[in-house]
């Protein structure tokens, strides 16, 4: 029935058009505050880098005045000693060390006009490193030219102290004095000390990093951490001073710079020249944008208020239309409810179906291994002695027995299908029972060999009076395995065996066997025996590792035989041993059904193949096999090999293509359909059949679709395969 509803579009449009309104909202709001935070950064940050600027520039004028008083006061300690000296051309060392602790100097040197030292004296026994380059400077030099000249000059040591040198010309033209003072480093490093205490604890309003860097050292800095580095360990200032461009020495930077640190982290920072100095000024992300998350966050809540409020009062509305309504939709719903149930049903039923897919995969993984053990070790036994040609074709045999029940719980496996309403189908053919017993010892008797185990098996015709009875093979194998592999696997070393079956009762109706399988084995103890039947119960927790065991062969073997209308009783004693004893009822089937002859087939004898399977043993396996049968086979290792030596090749070359469906570069079905588009005349009638592992019933319709003629499951049994191809292909 009509309604006044929104439809579905208009609700996508409506919720679009309101995440357009948040999205833009958000947007405008995130770039003004973006802004905000910038701009107030680049205030925050201006303001303490000219603050500390001014600082560190009144210091400087301190240093540059200190500077200046300490080089007069040497230049005039030099005056007064070339007064002292007088023309004397070699005072005595006496008269210069009377020089020097007269004037609080730290050393004196005597030059000729042309700079060769005439005599010295220093305080520390040694001239310093430096004085000697500054001695051969032409400014120095001179000064003995101009009497009235006097040359001054501060020097960096090498240990951090500073050095002040003055020289004059002595009277009469006699040559230079030249004397120094030295300024410890102790001392230097106590004026480092107050620009460095400027700094000490201050905190900035967005918390960000002031450093003073003279030179290349950082002397101050309000992180305690960077004081005395290199700027070349800190990558930040670094940056820094690399986006400051080619500025002049003292133009104001009030440029806010952007620099990425880590690949994810950005600073935002400033930087500010001085006479002597250079002031760094640098803050994170988290500390700049301070207002742009609040405000985010607070306009979302907003936002989402709003919107709550709006379809809040929206659905309000369509609420009380809904109940002025609810008379003429009381149908409609009783529908609905109707679909729903019929959904829950549907859930149900497909949850039942995945949960016994799951428990029947987990028995097949668990019983797969006692065939591939015998197969293993039959296969072991014809390596030793392949001389001994009834040995080996007994094991064949055997090896064929395990290797079809292999194949039979692979197909149940793949055949998921089978499981419906939480059930396992159990098959309804003709079986001998004695044939079955003889095939489940076939496959259980080389391993219990192999573990020193002897096994005993007592039957006559009375004990079975009907032979061949309707069941269900491949599980009552599996019965059957799981039981004499747990009595196997759990007995002792020199054990025995024993097995009997015997009939409880007969009609023309139902048949009813009981088979009795004992062991010498370990035992369970009762409080195991009582919980035996759990899904993955064992009783030590090294069983699986000891024994190889998932604890799912009882739990299957209990329920295998409930659903045949059987029973199991299990007695058993530590350290003795474990009795089993399955009853069974069957329905009795004729002795053997009249078949007539059949006509063999035709074979395929002169047939050209060409055979595209990527996998090299299944390759070699089915050349073999199809040579044997008289056929010629060419090879491929992929669809795309095929198409293209099908293209090569005239029309009339092959008689046949064996396609397998997953191959590498081209598949199976891309490679039919790319050779039915062939422009020849036998691309549309040579026969293309399947080989696949997929043996699902929809693996087959999508082969059929893609312009193939058959399809044969894996493993190829040959005589299928003769049938198929001389089915397609004409006799």
């Amino acid at each position: 029935m009509q309604t006044i509803e929104p439809t579905k579009t208009h609700s996508k449009r409506r919720v679009l058009l309101w995440l357009l309104a948040g999205v833009v909202m958000l947007s405008a709001v995130f770039a003004v505050t973006v802004q905000a935070d910038l701009s107030h950064t680049r205030q925050s940050l201006s303001s303490a880098t000219d603050y500390v600027w001014s600082q560190c520039a009144r210091y400087d004028r301190i240093e540059l005045a200190t500077q200046t008083k300490s080089l007069m006061r040497v230049i005039q300690s030099c005056k007064q000693s070339a007064y002292d000296l007088g023309t004397e051309s070699d005072p005595p060392s006496s008269a210069l060390q009377s020089c020097v602790e007269t004037n609080y100097l730290s050393g004196i040197l005597l030059l000729d006009a042309s700079g060769r030292v005439l005599s010295q004296y220093h305080e520390s026994g040694q001239i310093p490193d430096g004085v000697g380059e500054a001695l051969a400077s032409s400014a120095l030099l001179d000064t003995a030219a101009h009497p009235e000249k006097r040359y001054a000059i501060r020097l960096d040591c090498a240990d951090g102290g500073k050095l002040d040198l003055a020289a004059t010309a002595r009277p009469e033209g006699a040559g230079i004095v030249v004397v120094y003072y030295q300024t410890p480093a102790v001392h230097i490093n106590s004026f480092n000390l107050s620009i460095a205490s400027l700094l000490s604890g201050y905190r900035t309003e967005n918390n960000s990093t002031v450093v003073v860097v003279h030179g290349k050292t950082i002397i101050a800095s309000n992180d305690e951490s960077l004081i005395g580095s290199e700027t070349d360990a800190v990558p930040i200032l670094q940056q820094l001073s690399q986006q400051s461009g080619n500025r002049s020495p003292m133009e104001t930077d009030t440029d806010l710079q952007r620099i990425k640190q880590d690949g994810s982290s950005w600073y935002f920072g400033l930087v500010r020249p001085g006479r002597n100095f250079y002031i760094y000024n640098f803050a994170s992300q988290h500390n700049v944008f301070y207002y742009m998350p609040r405000a985010m966050i607070f306009t979302l809540v907003l936002y989402l208020i709003v919107v709550g409020a709006i379809n809040g009062l929206r659905l309000w509305a369509i609420q009380r239309y809904r109940e002025k309504q609810l008379a003429s939709q009381q149908e409609y719903a009783r529908q609905l409810q109707e679909k729903n149930r019929q959904l829950s049903a549907a859930v149900e039923q497909a949850d039942r179906a995945n949960a016994a897919k799951t428990s029947f995969l987990s028995r097949m993984s668990h019983d797969i291994r006692t065939p591939l053990n015998g197969i293993i070790g039959l296969l072991e036994i014809n390596a030793a002695h392949p001389d001994d040609a009834a040995l080996v074709s007994a094991n064949r045999s055997k090896m064929r027995t395990a290797a079809g029940h292999l194949l039979s719980l692979i197909n149940d496996v793949l055949q998921m299908s089978k499981l419906e309403s939480g059930q396992v189908i159990l098959s309804h053919e003709p079986l001998s029972l004695s044939q079955l017993a003889a095939d489940v010892l076939a496959i259980v008797s080389q391993r219990a060999s192999d573990s020193g185990i002897t096994m005993e098996y007592t039957s006559s015709p009375d004990s079975l009076p009907a032979d061949r009875v309707y069941g269900s093979p491949v599980h009552l194998r599996q019965i059957f395995l799981n039981i004499y592999s747990n009595c196997i696997k759990y007995n002792k070393p020199g054990g025995k065996i024993c097995s009997q079956v015997e009939c409880l009762s007969s009609d023309s109706d139902t048949v009813t066997y009981r088979w009795t399988i004992s062991d010498t084995g370990i035992g369970m103890s009762p409080d195991f025996l009582s919980r035996i039947f759990d899904p993955f119960t064992q009783e030590h927790s090294d069983a699986r590792s000891i024994y190889q065991g998932a604890g799912l062969g009882m739990p299957i073997v209990k329920s295998l035989i409930e659903k045949m209308h059987g029973t199991i009783e299990i007695h058993s004693q530590e350290g003795v041993g474990t009795t089993f004893l399955i009853t069974l009822p069957f329905q009795p089937a004729p002795d053997s059904d009249p078949r007539s002859p059949v006509a063999p087939a035709p074979g395929i004898r002169g047939y050209k193949l060409l055979l595209a399977e990527d996998n090299e043993l299944n390759a070699d396996i089915a050349r073999t096999l199809l040579e044997d049968a008289g056929a010629s086979v060419t090879v491929v290792a992929d669809g795309k090999q095929a198409l293209e030596r099908f293209r090569q090749d005239p029309p009339g070359t092959y008689d046949a293509l064996l396609m397998d469906m997953m191959m590498p570069v081209m598949d199976g079905l891309s490679a039919t359909r790319a050779i039915r588009a062939l422009d020849r005349p036998d691309a549309k009638t040579i026969p293309i059949i399947a080989t696949t592992a997929n043996a699902f019933t929809d693996d087959a319709e999508k082969c059929l679709r893609a312009g193939m003629n058959a399809h044969l499951p894996k493993p190829l049994q040959m005589q299928s395969v003769i049938e198929t191809l001389v089915r397609c292909c004409g006799s």
